[in-house]
């Protein structure tokens, strides 16, 4: 799983019809432990109404496929949860407001 912040959308026209009626975001991963970009973007199908600027989960590869509705979809990659808050040891990285 990957955490990252919504920053973008793709827009198609013409898809595969398993994506039709899909939503798919522009994903920046986070380091876990600053919860700063990290790497490059990604780009998954949202399961969750999920929106810009939103810190979310990400899975990939077949797990992908468990998210609602997906199960006979195109995706290697899917936004799962939006993310309320991070903590680590004890120590509150993120907190969604």
């Amino acid at each position: 799983m990957i955490l990252g912040t919504v920053v973008g959308q793709v827009v198609c026209t013409q898809k595969d019809p398993s994506l039709v009626g899909k939503k798919i975001l522009v994903v920046q991963p986070l380091r876990l432990d600053e919860m700063k970009p990290s790497g490059q973007p990604l780009v998954a199908l949202d399961a969750i109404g999920a929106g810009e600027g939103e810190v979310v989960m990400v899975v990939g590869g077949s797990s992908a496929r468990f998210a609602s509705d997906f199960t006979k979809t195109t995706v290697d990659q899917s936004i799962v949860a939006i993310v309320d808050s991070v903590e680590v040891l004890g120590k509150l990285l993120f907190k969604k407001g």
